[in-house]
């Protein structure tokens, strides 16, 4: 042991208890800001949704994580553990899938698998066959083992890339958009595993561009605009950054629209015999007060969180994929 000390990276603690972690990380392309400074903080043990319209920076950010491009500045830690000082030894814990599979069509899905298997200086060839045998076997395609991938359908594919990642034990696991393309069998055939795969205590960092997916398997989220991470934390935290919308059901929709005015209720608008408006910080019980003074016949009424969709409208500015 040579008792060199590891000099610590400015702006990063290297908390035990993140997985992935990032300060100031930024990318630039000649005058083209890609990635501009973020802080990424991704639990260990988490599904952490990457989101963002195309173009927002979540592929670059992700190349730039697993040392594929060079950031122009800032700092990041995988496992944590400073890269690129520490890749050597870091990298072979973490598996990933970006910008789609790439395999040999003439050749079966074992045969893929060999492949990239034979090009691991860390693998062991004697237990080749069982380590591809068990990635097959946890993706579902042992059956199909034998297939040429020309053959294997656009969800068996990603799986087959999923399984190329779990050749050897990860403890991260960062895939795009992994269900890119596929149809509504081979989605939800993705979200399964990537439930299992976090059930068994890796940290999945997933860059999905459709929010019904990430609702249903992700614990935590981010979400890029223009190269910046303007939301993160878990799921519940991001939600509840919305505004509050009421819902009054009325037959008298212009009248209970102007009450709400006159309480300060903002965005109001009347729609489909119903008005909907932000509270701010009124109370429910005394909008529904006002209404029922002001004479207005109150059929429903309900207060509810923005949905993460109308979360990522907000804070993008555009519209969202939410099918699935």
């Amino acid at each position: 042991m040579s008792g060199r000390r590891e000099r610590a990276q400015p702006g990063l603690r290297g908390e035990p208890g993140l997985a992935v972690e990032t300060d100031g990380l930024t990318k630039r392309f000649g005058h083209q800001v890609a990635v501009d400074g973020i802080a990424m903080a991704v639990p260990t043990g988490s599904v952490y949704g990457f989101l963002g319209p195309n173009g927002s920076g979540k592929t670059t950010t992700i190349r730039m994580l697993l040392g594929l491009v060079e950031p122009t500045a800032g700092h990041r830690r995988l496992l944590g553990q400073p890269m690129p000082q520490r890749a050597g030894e870091t990298l072979h814990r973490v598996g990933s899938l970006v910008e789609g599979p790439a395999f040999h069509p003439y050749l079966s899905g074992r045969s893929n698998l060999a492949r990239l298997d034979a090009g691991d200086v860390l693998a062991d060839p004697r237990t080749a066959g069982r380590r591809i045998d068990a990635a097959l076997d946890r993706v579902g395609l042992l059956a199909a083992a034998r297939k040429r991938y020309r053959a294997y359908s656009l969800g068996m594919r990603q799986r087959l890339a999923i399984a190329a990642a779990l050749l050897a034990p990860r403890d991260l696991l960062v895939l795009d958009e992994p269900t890119n393309g596929l149809d509504p069998q081979g989605t939800r055939e993705v979200r399964s595993l990537i439930g299992s795969l976090a059930s068994d205590g890796s940290t999945v960092l997933v860059s999905s561009h459709l929010l019904a997916e990430v609702e249903q398997i992700c614990s935590h989220v981010g979400v890029m605009r223009e190269g910046r991470l303007v939301a993160q934390g878990t799921l519940a935290e991001v939600r509840g950054a919305g505004p509050t919308t009421v819902r009054v059901g009325t037959r008298q929709p212009e009248a209970a629209a102007r009450v709400l005015r006159e309480l300060g209720v903002e965005e109001v608008r009347p729609m489909n015999g119903e008005v909907h408006g932000i509270p701010g910080d009124l109370e429910p019980e005394k909008i529904v007060a006002a209404l029922v003074h002001a004479g207005v016949g109150v059929q429903g009424f309900s207060v509810a969180r923005a949905s993460l969709e109308d979360l990522f409208v907000s804070l993008t500015g555009e519209g969202f994929d939410v099918s699935g």
